[in-house]
């Protein structure tokens, strides 16, 4: 009974962890969303933002990639 009861923690642990992919997919809706906004406002200066819009979607996806790695780890590791 009592390592069920481990289990089941592990697995709602892991569950909760993974809501961050959540987020990570709006934050990169949401800076994709914005440059595409901006660009066809100012066409000129969208090439020179492309840098800028890399960047932003690279870190919004590391916070997702790290969600996953934590629920990785609460299932498997602990």
């Amino acid at each position: 009974m009592e390592g069920s009861i481990v289990e089941m923690g592990k697995l709602i642990g892991a569950g909760i962890a993974t809501i961050g992919m959540g987020g990570a997919a709006i934050g990169v809706g949401t800076i994709v969303g914005n440059f595409l906004s901006g660009a066809l406002r100012n066409p000129a200066a969208a090439a020179s933002q492309t840098a800028m819009l890399f960047i932003g979607i690279a870190f919004a996806e590391a916070f997702g990639i790290f969600s996953f790695l934590v629920a990785l780890l609460l299932m498997f590791a602990l």
